[in-house]
């Protein structure tokens, strides 16, 4: 009995925790939300687990991440893997030897994300590479609509045509200056993750990048 409760004493107050947390942009979801219309539209998706993960392709650290996570790591720019296990997500490719585990938030899991992190480094092991729990470092803005890709390009410095940047695609890149990862998620609707210290400004571009639009039936 005396186990049970102390499991059940953990799980409150990692809940209560959890409830604590402030997104970046928590203050001005009312404003973003505001801004947008019938072909653009801006929001934070906050509380995202992002875990880093470093290894070379092919190597060993490679073999017992893709061995954890059931599908190979991205081998190029601009792939996005999908995984499973040990949860349900996405891996971005950041660079030859990098990579970004994308998920959902953890209050809506029983695995923390230094839990998650602490298993893929085991995966790891004792081999050149790392699994570093970096969820607080990136939020995520979400901008949605027919006229998004638009947007995007008053703010980036790659091509981000559809012909050139399709559905399920993300790259690590310059979104308004300042350092931020762009996934295309669907036909109209792309996650901006700029860091935290950032998110400010991305979504002072954004804005005034959508005034052109927000208004347009």
């Amino acid at each position: 009995m005396a186990d049970n409760t102390a499991v059940s004493q953990a799980e409150v107050s990692r809940q209560d925790v959890l409830s604590l947390r402030r997104s970046p942009l928590a203050e001005r979801a009312a404003e973003l939300d505001a801004a947008g219309g019938p072909r653009v539209r801006l929001r934070e998706v906050p509380f995202r687990t992002q875990i880093s993960l470093r290894a070379e392709p092919g190597g060993p650290a490679a073999d017992g991440l893709e061995k954890v996570l059931g599908a190979p790591l991205p081998r190029k720019v601009g792939q996005v893997s999908e995984v499973e296990a040990p949860v349900t997500g996405y891996v971005l490719w950041f660079g030859p030897d990098d990579f970004l585990l994308v998920a959902g938030d953890e209050a809506e899991r029983e695995l923390s994300c230094s839990a998650l992190a602490g298993i893929l480094a085991e995966a790891v092991g004792e081999h050149r590479g790392q699994a570093v729990d970096l969820s607080g470092n990136r939020t995520v803005l979400e901008l949605t609509g027919p006229n998004a890709v638009d947007v995007l390009c008053r703010m980036v410095e790659v091509d981000v045509h559809p012909d050139f940047f399709p559905v399920g695609s993300a790259i690590l890149t310059l979104v308004a200056g300042s350092s931020a990862a762009l996934w295309r998620t669907d036909e109209d609707s792309y996650w901006i993750m700029p860091r935290a210290s950032f998110a400010d400004h991305t979504a002072n571009w954004l804005l005034d990048a959508m005034r052109e639009f927000a208004d347009r039936p």
